[in-house]
């Protein structure tokens, strides 16, 4: 069994969840998604410190996966470069291979999704969403090429 991290990338509404949960059945794989953990621990979604921790747990717990030749799935948005670049490095140097899925999806089509599911408590606004897709950093062409097939 060969070690593959899988890092899901999107804003909210871009269907990580459903996507996460297709590639961990179709790969035999384990998905961690911080705000499953967040919400059975009955924590605010938007508590940034607890999400930090229980993301820094989750990723022990994948590199201990990623130890054991197990395919793991990270279905945290991952919005930045930096943080995408270091889950990558991370995932090689225990010698898996790294694949980017990136869920491009316009925001008028992230707001309708977002409206129908109505499950954040608190609700998302749009000038939520208007605000997080201008701090998105969006993976380009050079670092798609980072990434195995």
């Amino acid at each position: 069994m060969t070690a593959c991290l899988i890092i899901v990338c999107g804003l909210p509404g871009s269907g990580k969840t459903t996507h996460s949960r297709r590639l961990a059945a179709q790969r035999r794989g384990v998905r961690l998604c911080p705000d499953e953990w967040m919400s059975a621990l009955d924590v605010n979604l938007w508590d940034s410190a607890m999400r930090d921790r229980v993301e820094g747990l989750q990723w022990s717990l994948a590199q201990d996966m990623l130890r054991a030749g197990v395919t793991v799935v990270i279905e945290w948005g991952t919005w930045s470069r930096a943080e995408r670049d270091t889950l990558r490095s991370g995932a090689r140097a225990l010698g898996a291979s790294v694949e980017l899925v990136y869920l491009d999806v316009p925001v008028y089509e992230l707001w309708r999704r977002i409206q129908a599911r109505d499950h954040e408590d608190p609700p998302i606004t749009r000038a939520d969403l208007d605000a997080w897709s201008r701090v998105f950093e969006r993976p380009d062409e050079a670092e798609a090429r980072l990434y195995d097939a």
